[in-house]
């Protein structure tokens, strides 16, 4: 089964850099506990089948090349050289500016700080003599890379298409209802709504419509239900006003 634009594919996969058999990523907590990296903040998001919707850039171009030809639960190692990854290196990107720059914005560079030039990101490489060589380039551009594929899945029902984007910005639906090129989503009430929360929940219109050409319009929900903290706090409140 080749996999086309427009298919939504569930995968597993770990990636290493070629040159030092470094560990990039993985959706393998055992592997990422085991090589030090693992993150307990998003362990939820990233430590499970990750969604791809193929022909839309989700990822590097030499792991869509890869996962086209693939079937529902086959496995592949595949070696991807930098122009089907993040690209090879660019010399003019690397650029010397003075420290005093630097100084005039109450920024103290080092070697290996990240940071935003002219809405570029660069990556500081030394500091002396009062220059400061800044990388332009991409972090793995020149790098050829490794990847370990496993299709776990293609998902082919609407509502499962929405399930799986909302998880993949970390959200869960308790409901999805679709109907003439409409959906409609009910948020789990038990969903702690915090400022993160709620700008996932934001954006997840947009990827919605950039994944599903058929969806007009969407409409999202949150549903409350009186606890007897609530109740217990209203009647504090009022007993103040008295």
């Amino acid at each position: 089964m080749a996999f086309k634009d427009g298919d939504f594919v569930e995968i597993e996969y770990t990636a290493w850099r070629a040159a030092d058999n470094a560990l990039l990523s993985t959706t393998d907590s055992k592997l990422a506990k085991e090589k030090g990296v693992y993150n307990e903040e998003e362990a939820e998001t990233l430590y499970r089948p990750q969604l791809v919707v193929i022909g839309k850039g989700d990822v590097i171009k030499g792991v869509e090349d890869a996962l086209r030809g693939m079937n529902v639960n086959e496995k592949k190692k595949v070696e991807i050289e930098p122009k089907d990854a993040f690209g090879e290196r660019d010399p003019a990107l690397v650029r010397v500016i003075a420290l005093s720059d630097f100084k005039k914005r109450d920024i103290e560079p080092y070697p290996g700080m990240r940071l935003d030039i002219d809405g570029t990101e660069a990556i500081v490489k030394s500091v002396n003599s009062g220059r400061v060589v800044v990388d332009e380039n991409r972090p793995l551009a020149g790098e050829k890379l490794i990847y370990e594929l496993t299709v776990v899945k293609k998902v082919d029902d609407d509502s499962e298409k929405i399930q799986a984007i909302a998880a993949r910005i970390g959200l869960k639906a308790k409901s999805i209802s679709i109907s003439n090129g409409k959906v409609h989503v009910e948020f789990d009430e038990n969903e702690k709504k915090t400022t993160e929360y709620e700008a996932r929940k934001s954006a997840l219109p947009q990827y919605i419509f950039k994944y599903m050409p058929s969806v007009e319009k969407v409409e999202l929900l949150d549903t409350y239900t009186r606890t007897n903290e609530t109740a217990n706090s209203n009647q504090q409140q009022e007993a103040q006003q008295q």
